[in-house]
């Protein structure tokens, strides 16, 4: 067997809603399966059971994304049964964890074509007990919200890194690189102005599938946009928010991403099956890479992963045309940016999490399916997709467009 080529062939996902908002009333498994299917119906000349797997992401699994999300949304969305679906969870990073695993499947021969991506309802994440250890048991008893952040903590990890919040960690990088609080409002606030110029240019036309959603009282509505958005903040009011983790900090609500729905979804190929189909690729995967770091500094692990990825390539980080950073928070996003020597210009131009919004397991699809359709318009040439990753661990994917 020859060298094989995998190629992303299309990429699409969801709008992103805000918590509690427009997507709050679709199912995890809803969200995927339309974007699967959506896929489908974007490429028509895939008979579906030439599909080998099909890959999602999720953080969560504790509520409706029921252990195999992967799974359900693929018989949701009528492929085959006799088409394999696996779930795969590397908590921020897991919707570019599970590109990478379909690219590393395809690349040593283990099938043609998958589906990859991630999902995320942040607002459906349930609460949860622990079952009782003995019968009859007494005493209060502790409900935990799965939204986010750490739960059930092993009390010997808990020992060995005390557990802090994302936002925490946060604090710890712009502490550690003195990143100030204007330089974070700042960094918000282009983000805010990239995305809401985005959509008024209609940078997203190619990536963005509505979704139809039927109301409490079984009105249907579309919904076509980023609502996460905000289009008229200010330097001023984001400098009136409240430091939200450290008594004096600079992490506030305003530099940093929000708590979202969403799904994403990438098509893979070998390239020469796509070119058997007919189908014209957007982008050819280079290669990936993962790091750990410490978990109080998490925000820093797309230093690690992204210098290990260059350095396996190849690449000088002067060779990228454009970076999808995901900005968990203004700080980590900036202290990133300053280690790895990146333009800014080449940076999120489309504005990023901050203000697109970060529906954990399917921001890792998201960021790369940003990418793909933004270097295609600007001609340019590699990608770069990374994000940091709760506990301390850093993703990173790497792209080449494909001539046209």
């Amino acid at each position: 067997m020859g060298e094989r080529e995998v190629v992303i062939v299309d990429a699409v996902r969801t709008p992103i809603g805000r918590y509690q908002g427009t997507l709050s009333m679709v199912r995890p498994d809803d969200l995927a399966a339309h974007v699967i299917q959506a896929l489908l119906l974007r490429n028509p000349n895939l008979q579906t059971h030439l599909i080998e797997d099909v890959f999602m992401g999720c953080a969560n699994q504790a509520g409706e994304d029921n252990r195999n999300v992967a799974r359900m949304a693929s018989l949701l969305a009528g492929i085959p049964e006799s088409v394999a679906g696996c779930t795969v969870n590397r908590l921020c990073g897991s919707g570019l964890e599970a590109v990478n695993q379909a690219y590393a499947s395809i690349k040593i021969g283990s099938g043609d074509v998958m589906v990859a991506g991630g999902v995320e309802s942040m607002t459906r994440a349930p609460w949860v007990m622990l079952k009782p250890e003995t019968s009859f048991i007494r005493g209060n008893q502790t409900l935990v919200d799965t939204t986010l952040g750490w739960r059930f903590i092993n009390p010997l990890l808990s020992q060995m890194y005390e557990p802090q919040s994302m936002g925490e960690t946060a604090e710890n990088v712009a502490e550690k690189y003195q990143i100030t609080r204007i330089e974070q409002d700042q960094f918000a606030f282009m983000s805010h102005q990239r995305a809401t110029a985005a959509w008024e240019q209609e940078k997203f036309a190619d990536e963005v599938i509505p979704i139809s959603i039927q109301t409490k009282n079984k009105e249907a509505i579309e919904f076509t946009k980023d609502e996460h958005i905000r289009p008229n903040t200010t330097i001023e009011k984001l400098a009136k928010l409240r430091s939200a983790f450290r008594v004096n900090g600079t992490v506030t609500a305003g530099n940093s991403s929000g708590i979202n729905d969403g799904a994403a979804a990438l098509l893979l190929m070998e390239k020469e099956t796509a070119d058997r189909l007919g189908v014209r690729p957007l982008c050819k995967i280079i290669g990936f890479a993962v790091a750990g770091t410490h978990p109080h500094y998490m925000g820093l692990g797309p230093i690690f992963a992204t210098r290990k990825l260059l350095q396996r390539t190849g690449i000088q980080v002067e060779q990228l045309d454009l970076i999808e950073l995901n900005e968990a928070f203004a700080a980590q996003a900036l202290a990133c940016i300053q280690e790895l020597g990146l333009d800014l210009e080449k940076v999120n131009v489309n504005g990023g999490a901050i203000a697109l919004g970060h529906p954990l397991g399917a921001s890792g699809a998201r960021i790369l399916t940003t990418l793909v359709h933004e270097l295609k318009r600007r001609k340019g040439k590699l990608g770069l997709a990374t994000m940091c990753i709760g506990v301390g661990q850093g993703i990173a994917t790497l792209v080449e467009r494909m001539d046209e």
